[in-house]
């Protein structure tokens, strides 16, 4: 077994990176079919979100997820190659660990994360990729998440990516409560922004989404109103604050769009944050004078408040995860040793059976059964004992003392 990790992440890709080798969710069971399928992949997990992809895999060959990578997503290795980590047995553990208790996170201790690794965990569930070794190491996984969380104080102060873009807003506007505030999609991203902005009592919340069932149905819990997405273009100039976070793999805030929108509100400022990857809104929106233009990157300085207190627990956090590293890696070694113990235990069982046979036979001829048994026992612990006792005989020097000294470990001989 070969547990092997890879991935980019906000802090060894930026989002122009990270937009181009991202997964939507609705096609995640189809790649992972396709990585299994097609790869020297014998088990697979994919972790998509706005900070990191990452392929979780059971392989011989780890070059072959980096090709499958970026074969999927059409791209040259050498493209996103210097912008992997490539991790292995214990250290893929670790990684997988540190992510789900929020130690590898844009907003340290940030709980999010575990319930995005559950979800991509459930999908490969489904898809049927997970056999043995993923299964055990995300049972672990989250068994040490929920330690790490209920022993130190990772999660204290912690400030959310929703929580930052509030603050954000509060320093270019103020007081939000004149404002008007747009979510496009619904989804939960959006969910936990809405929250924290409804929270601000804005003059209005609008969620723009594709289906207006969704929509209606965020609004309505805001006591706000919804549109179609197909709609925005003609609304959008209404709104002093724009948050977004689709699943769309093309840009559906477009350069014109904002233009019209700021032409139509006479040059008052507009506050967009896009939570998206791939993103929302075109790049050259930022170049506009009266828009503001926050991506999930833009808010990591935000988010770091409060990094002080939970530093310390951090640390309590890395020792936790440095013993059940540990305690994994055991599993995983004993679990190697499998087909060894098997083939020993197959080799003892003919022994057995053979023996048994002769002295069957030898009892159906009427002979005396106390020899018999005398025998059988001589006879099986002479074969049991050839080997070992062959291979002692026949070693020399510092192998014949190593060897010796594993025998009586072995055999427990004091």
């Amino acid at each position: 077994m070969h547990l092997f990790a890879l991935g980019v992440n906000h802090t060894t890709a930026p989002l122009s990176i990270r937009e181009h080798v991202a997964f939507q969710s609705e096609s995640l069971g189809q790649a992972l079919h396709d990585l299994v399928a097609h790869q020297p992949v014998k088990e697979a997990a994919i972790l998509s979100t706005c900070n990191r992809t990452e392929l979780y895999c059971n392989t011989d060959d780890p070059q072959a997820a980096l090709n499958w990578l970026a074969q999927y997503h059409r791209l040259q290795p050498t493209a996103i190659q210097p912008y992997t980590y490539a991790l292995t047995n214990n250290d893929a553990v670790k990684h997988a660990f540190r992510v789900a208790s929020g130690l590898d996170s844009m907003v340290l201790g940030e709980p999010q994360i575990l319930g995005q690794m559950k979800q991509a965990v459930k999908v490969a569930e489904h898809a049927g990729t997970l056999g043995t070794l993923l299964h055990k190491l995300f049972q672990n996984t989250f068994a040490v998440a929920k330690e790490v969380r209920t022993t130190t104080d990772i999660g204290a102060s912690s400030v959310s990516m929703a929580a930052a873009s509030v603050k954000l807003a509060q320093r270019i506007f103020g007081d939000l409560k004149p404002l008007k505030v747009l979510f496009i999609g619904a989804g939960e991203m959006i969910e936990l922004c809405a929250d924290h902005f409804a929270a601000q009592q804005p003059a209005s919340i609008t969620v723009a989404n594709r289906t207006m069932e969704r929509g209606v149905a965020l609004a309505s819990r805001l006591g706000g109103n919804a549109i179609m997405l197909s709609d925005l273009p003609e609304h959008l100039g209404q709104f002093d604050i724009v948050i977004t976070c689709t699943a769309s793999q093309l840009p559906i805030v477009g350069l014109g769009m904002v233009e019209r929108a700021i032409k139509s509100r006479k040059h008052r400022p507009m506050f967009v944050v896009d939570l998206a990857v791939p993103r929302d809104v075109e790049t050259e929106v930022a170049d506009l004078d009266d828009v503001f233009l926050y991506t999930v990157d833009d808010l990591a300085q935000i988010v770091q408040e409060g990094l002080g207190n939970r530093q310390l627990a951090a640390a309590e956090a890395e020792g936790i995860i440095d013993i059940r590293v540990n305690n994994f890696m055991h599993w995983l070694q004993t679990r190697e040793a499998v087909p060894t113990i098997r083939a020993l235990r197959d080799q003892a069982e003919r022994t057995r059976r053979h023996e048994m046979e002769k002295a069957l036979k030898m009892l159906a001829r009427g002979e005396d059964p106390q020899q018999v048994l005398d025998l059988l026992s001589h006879s099986i612990t002479n074969k049991f004992l050839h080997a070992p006792s062959h291979a002692l005989n026949t070693t020399a020097g510092e192998d014949r003392e190593a060897l010796e000294s594993l025998m009586r470990q072995l055999y427990q001989i004091l």
